[in-house]
């Protein structure tokens, strides 16, 4: 497994449903046979998490 963490140092909350962005890197990892999570509590920080098989 490839394994991906991006967390930044804003203040949390991110929206999936708002814009198409964290929605299309789902979208694509899970065309990979992948996963993506996302914590987001309030205040921060927002923490994505990718995993991707490796063949």
């Amino acid at each position: 497994m490839l394994f991906a963490e991006i967390t930044d140092d804003g203040r949390g909350g991110a929206d999936v449903s708002q814009g198409s962005g964290l929605d299309g890197i789902r979208r694509r990892a899970a065309a990979l046979d992948g996963t993506m999570e996302i914590s987001r509590p309030p205040g921060g920080p927002t923490v994505i998490t990718v995993e991707l098989p490796c063949a």
